[in-house]
């Protein structure tokens, strides 16, 4: 029996995380422009999660400047205590993407992340974390505080 390697076995899965390509928010790539209409989606899924009846957070996560995950605050309505925004924007493009590597990625949020959101962002290896209709740039997840 022959083994594969792991790029000829996400092939052979439809591509996973190798279906999007494309210059890395590393290199600059995400335009003033892009970040400031990945943030306008933000808001818009907070809105969603107040209509909803839950908290008023919304998350986008970004490769090359297209959205990969998406997730609204559930903490509320599911009930799970872990079901902020950020984390379901991140499990969401994980899904997406096939992978729980998120290389590359930009994680766009309309709140400051709190730390468990920050460590997921950093255990996912998120390169950079905008916050705020302001887009603060948080840089790079942190994990101090775990």
């Amino acid at each position: 029996m022959t083994s594969l390697t792991r790029r000829q076995l996400m092939r052979l899965a439809g591509g996973g995380a190798l279906a999007l390509s494309g210059p890395t928010p590393e290199g600059g790539a995400t335009s003033t422009a892009d970040r400031a209409r990945l943030m306008a989606r933000a808001v818009e899924l907070r809105r969603i999660a107040v209509e909803r009846g839950d908290q008023a957070f919304g998350a986008v996560v970004a490769r090359g400047g297209q959205v990969v995950g998406e997730g609204i605050s559930a903490v509320l309505t599911t009930p799970d205590p872990t079901a902020h925004g950020e984390v379901q924007a991140i499990r969401d493009a994980a899904r997406r993407l096939g992978t729980p590597r998120l290389s590359g990625c930009e994680l766009y949020t309309t709140f400051r992340p709190c730390p468990m959101c920050e460590a997921a962002a950093y255990w996912a290896g998120i390169v950079r974390v905008y916050h705020g209709e302001a887009m603060t740039d948080a840089g790079e997840p942190r994990l101090s505080r775990c």
